[in-house]
């Protein structure tokens, strides 16, 4: 059964979400893990994309769009089907995407913006309705 992870951080507005999208997909990758991050709009995803190849200047985190090669350990998504993916999604989008059962673990990220902090209630009430297992991470 897919697993969810909430990951609440004490911050605000969208870099306070690439932050923690990007920290996630450097751990799972680091563990050998697939990730297929699901944004919430195309200019999201433009920006994290971006983001990605700068966020830290001491690593490295090779990712394409899901229209570019679906195959690569890091995959974007808006709107997309993920393709082969079903190791790890983190979900930038404020409901959970019709396709998060076939991922082992999700990651939803909250960040204390009021229109984020409903949707992921209103999240966590429909995972925890379908019997999934849900862990609240508090992060700095």
């Amino acid at each position: 059964m897919t697993r969810v992870d909430f990951y609440v951080v004490k911050s605000s507005g969208a870099e306070a979400r690439l932050s923690v999208a990007a920290r996630l997909t450097e751990k799972a990758l680091g563990r050998g893990h697939r990730v297929f991050i699901n944004c919430d709009s195309r200019d999201q995803l433009d920006t994290l994309d971006d983001y990605l190849w700068r966020f830290k200047p001491s690593s490295f985190v090779p990712h394409c769009p899901a229209s570019g090669d679906a195959e690569e350990q890091v995959v974007l998504g808006f709107e997309d089907t993920p393709g082969s993916h079903n190791d790890v999604l983190i979900n930038l989008a404020l409901a959970p995407p019709s396709f998060f059962a076939r991922f082992e673990r999700v990651a939803e990220v909250v960040t204390q913006d009021e229109d984020s902090l409903q949707a992921l209630r209103d999240a966590w009430r429909h995972y925890k309705d379908r019997g999934y297992p849900l862990t609240k991470h508090d992060l700095p």
